[in-house]
């Protein structure tokens, strides 16, 4: 498994790459893993809002549903339309073709509370990865 040290990462398995205002978000490499094979995603409309750590769509796989949640607050700019017709790509490329959406952040900062490559990487060995 691997985890870019570029991205930021949550408790909940999303990673994160910011750009400015814009934070994009999918799942990791660890998520997708433990879903297995991923059959369906539901994200939400350009022009939602969301605080930190609210639901914003849902990945389902053969074994099971999984909630996904922001990882910062702010306006969705943009999601990723092609999963609608090949929700696989989070299990081929879930750090390139398989990003989830992106939001224009509210406040910056609260990426300094997200995990760096290295704490996450703690955090996946502590749950048997």
């Amino acid at each position: 498994m691997e985890f870019p040290d570029n991205l930021f990462y949550t408790k909940d398995h999303e990673w994160v790459a910011v750009e400015g205002k814009v934070a994009t978000i999918g799942v990791t490499d660890y998520a997708q893993t433990q879903l297995g094979d991923i059959v369906y995603v539901d994200l939400p409309s350009l022009g939602a809002e969301f605080k930190a750590e609210d639901t914003f769509g849902v990945v389902e796989s053969v074994k099971s549903v999984s909630d996904c949640y922001a990882p910062v607050s702010g306006k969705v700019v943009e999601i990723n339309e092609d999963l609608s017709e090949n929700p696989a790509m989070l299990n081929e490329d879930c750090y390139g073709d398989g990003w989830l959406l992106k939001i224009e952040m509210k406040n910056a900062e609260e990426v300094k509370k997200l995990m760096k490559a290295t704490e996450y990487t703690a955090l996946v060995k502590e749950e048997g990865a």
